[in-house]
């Protein structure tokens, strides 16, 4: 039987006026707290208190659509990509932009190594190339020019002409010298940042939607959903598939609870669906939503998960037993 954990109302977070093609959640900062960013097409990426959504703030400056948001492990910094050709990173206490990173297409794809102030950053998008930039390098004394913040923060280019499609999803391995990319052209990499070449590839079925890492626990198991299917890697072995898992669905996101052996999907439909690992069913479905679910994420702790969906807002369901956060 499934265990009756998330039957219970979720939370929804208003505030977005467009589709929220994404959300991420620091890691644990101050004993029990974390906090949650949300991308947005309106282009004003939000930070909430992670446990009750509330809203803290909003980082504006971007001038067109918001396709990714993330925050660093201790949620000092967030980085977000954006269809202004720029991604910008955050300095999430006072909401200014420290730095922009212009390119020459929109920006589809961000990531912070796992370390706290994180001093690289890696970018992608429909420029098809896969980006670091040196933050401890670039001046950002000027914040009132983001122009000139932008020219001197130096970056270098890894693996030119290999991504065949736009760049949709970049991870950071728990090694900070292995990063994974997942591209329209449905090919998922590994890549060496030592070597600045790829160190595996695995061809997914279908068009690529998340691909994220498992953020409840330290196994480092990587979570693709690409056309009807879930793909489940293990991210410090190039390209080892621990198991996919076939749907009747259009999987458009997914995320992994490897301690409950559970996960969640997110379809082009509008329902959530929580999975068992192990047995490969279905076994609840949550109504809530009014459009495509883009993103699904874990708290840091296991004890909730997050939806982003089309119809421009954020639900938070509960995904453990007794009372936690605003659910007595």
């Amino acid at each position: 039987m499934p265990a009756e954990t998330t039957k219970v109302v979720p939370l929804t977070c208003h505030g977005h006026s467009r589709p929220v093609p994404h959300i991420n959640f620091s890691a644990i900062v101050d004993e029990d707290q974390y906090y949650l960013i949300s991308a947005c097409k309106d282009g004003n990426p939000m930070l909430r208190d992670g446990i009750t959504g509330d809203w803290i703030g909003t980082f504006l400056g971007h001038k067109g659509a918001v396709w990714q948001a993330k925050l660093s492990s201790d949620a000092r910094l967030a980085v977000t990509a954006s269809a202004d050709f720029s991604a910008k990173v955050w300095d999430t206490h006072t909401g200014e932009a420290l730095h922009t990173l212009q390119h020459n297409h929109i920006v589809r794809a961000v990531a912070f190594p796992n370390q706290p102030r994180p001093q690289i950053v890696a970018t992608g998008g429909m420029e098809k190339k896969l980006r670091i930039f040196d933050l401890s390098r670039g001046s950002s004394t000027s914040p009132t020019n983001d122009a000139s913040s932008s020219a001197t923060v130096p970056s270098y280019e890894i693996g030119s002409g290999v991504h065949g499609g736009t760049i949709k999803s970049i991870v950071w391995a728990a090694d900070p010298n292995i990063l994974i990319t997942a591209a329209e052209d449905k090919k998922i990499r590994w890549w060496d940042l030592r070597t600045q070449s790829t160190i595996g590839e695995y061809a997914v079925d279908g068009a690529v939607g998340t691909c994220e890492l498992d953020n409840t626990s330290m196994d480092g198991i990587l979570s693709v959903a690409a056309g009807k299917s879930v793909y489940f890697f293990d991210s410090t072995s190039p390209a080892s598939l621990i198991k996919s898992v076939k749907t009747s669905y259009d999987i458009v996101s997914v995320a992994l609870h490897s301690g409950q052996r559970k996960f969640v999907t997110g379809q082009s439909d509008t329902w959530v669906r929580v999975w068992d690992f192990d047995e490969e069913k279905e076994l609840e479905t949550n109504k809530g939503h009014h459009g495509p679910i883009w993103s699904v994420s874990f708290s840091p702790d296991g004890k909730l998960y997050a939806t982003g969906s089309e119809d421009g807002t954020i639900k938070l369901w509960k995904f453990t037993t007794g009372p936690y956060g605003l659910w007595k």
